[in-house]
C-alpha cells in the first residue's frame, strides 16, 4: 500500500528515463464514486453492486490501445484507487485493498480523521506530479460526479484527452461538456454484475419512486 505521506512518496516512476513511454492515467475517487452508488442504490452496496476493478482494468487497457493508434505512440496504462480509512475499519478494507493490488491498481489510503480529510487534494497533486513528468497522454477521473476536479480537468483537456467516469445522474456538467468525454460506469462492460436500479426525476415510474438522501442528516452536526 501507498504510505500515508503521499501518493509519490516512494515511487521511482518520477525518474523517467528517456525513452519511457507515454501514460494513460486513471485516479479513483472511491469516497465520492460510495457515494453517489449508494445515492442510486438507497444503501450500501450488495456484492452484485460492488464495482469490478478487473473489468475496469481491462477497458484502461483497451482505452491506452486506442490512444496508442491514434497518438501513433507507445502508451502505458497506470491506475490508482484513492480512498479514505475510517479509524477501527482496517481489518473490513484489507481485503478490498488487496484485491485492488491483485488486479493491478495502486492504491492511496487516507485516514478519515475530519470532514475535511477527503482525498481530492491528493488526486490533483498526484495528477500535477503525473502531468509535470511530461509523460501523461490521457487522464481519467472516476468519480460520482467530478465537480471537484472540473477547473484542473478543463485546463488538462487543453493538452491531452480527458474522460470523466461517472453517474450521469450526478455528473450532468461533464455529460454536457464540449471538451471532457464522459463515460457513465455502468457503459463499461463487466463492471457491474446487475444492472443498477436507476431512478432519475427524467425517469420516475408512474406510482413515484424515492429518491434516498445523499448524506445522513447527522452530517449537519459535523458540519457547523
Amino acid at each position: 500500500m501507498t504510505p500515508p505521506d503521499g501518493p509519490d512518496a516512494h515511487d521511482l516512476s518520477d525518474v523517467v528515463p528517456p525513452d519511457a513511454p507515454g501514460l494513460v492515467l486513471l485516479v479513483w475517487d472511491a469516497p465520492n464514486v460510495d457515494m453517489g452508488l449508494g445515492s442510486i442504490l438507497g444503501g450500501r452496496p450488495t456484492a452484485v453492486y460492488r464495482p469490478r476493478f478487473d473489468a475496469l482494468g481491462r477497458w484502461l487497457l483497451g482505452y491506452a490501445a486506442e490512444l496508442s493508434v491514434t497518438t501513433n505512440d507507445t502508451l502505458e496504462a497506470e491506475a490508482t484507487v484513492f480512498t479514505n480509512i475510517v479509524p477501527g475499519t482496517s481489518d473490513n478494507v484489507r481485503p478490498w485493498v488487496e484485491a485492488l493490488r491483485n488486479v493491478g491498481f495502486a492504491v492511496f489510503a487516507k485516514p478519515k480523521t475530519s470532514e475535511d480529510s477527503d482525498v481530492d487534494d491528493d488526486m490533483l497533486e498526484h495528477i500535477d506530479r503525473r502531468a509535470e513528468s511530461g509523460r501523461l497522454a490521457g487522464v481519467v477521473v472516476a468519480s460520482a460526479d467530478g465537480q471537484a476536479f472540473r477547473e484542473p480537468l478543463e485546463e488538462l483537456a487543453d493538452e491531452v484527452p480527458v474522460t470523466v467516469i461517472g453517474f450521469r445522474e450526478h455528473a450532468t456538467w461533464a455529460v454536457q461538456h464540449d471538451t471532457i468525454r464522459f463515460l457513465d460506469l455502468e457503459d463499461i462492460p463487466g463492471v457491474f454484475r446487475e444492472p443498477l436500479p436507476r431512478v432519475s426525476l427524467e425517469n420516475l415510474p408512474d406510482e413515484g419512486a424515492w429518491l434516498q438522501p445523499l448524506r445522513p442528516l447527522t452530517a449537519l452536526l459535523n458540519s457547523r
